[in-house]
């Protein structure tokens, strides 16, 4: 499947689960841990649309900390998907940009905000239903 494959069945993908003998560090974890917080995939939604020096990444992504976006980025960088550029002015100015890499990330991050769209109306009412089956109980 090409990462510009966006149909979605309702059938179950084949994936092996990780932590099997015979699929042992599958590394799904690894890319959740960077690409599953929230902060990293807004960071890599801004650069999409390309290079962006880090005060316009704060007010673009919004409620982000001035610490929470340096950790951000600086963990981007560090596993190839942002690239850092510092440029000789007094005072210096550095921009950030997606690499390949991250570049490539970004057809399955709209892939699944697609898919978020597509669902909401049945995610809602899944949540309405559950809430209403389970009062006192909601999960937030």
């Amino acid at each position: 499947m090409s990462v510009r494959h966006t149909e979605v069945t309702a059938e179950p993908a084949p994936l092996t689960p990780c932590g099997l003998p015979e699929h042992p560090a599958c590394g799904i974890r690894d890319v959740l841990d960077r690409v599953g917080d929230k902060w990293s995939v807004l960071v890599i939604v801004e650069l999409a649309g390309g290079p962006r020096r880090f005060r316009q990444l704060q007010r673009a992504v919004d409620g982000i900390s001035q610490r929470m976006l340096t950790l951000t980025v600086r963990r981007l960088e560090r596993d190839g998907l942002v690239a850092r550029t510092v440029y000789p002015t007094v005072p210096a100015q550095v921009d950030y940009r997606l690499t390949d890499t991250g570049a490539s990330l970004t057809h399955l991050v709209k892939a699944l905000a697609d898919w978020s769209l597509e669902h909401r109306d049945t995610i809602t009412l899944a949540r309405r239903a559950y809430d209403d089956e389970h009062p006192g109980n909601e999960i937030r």
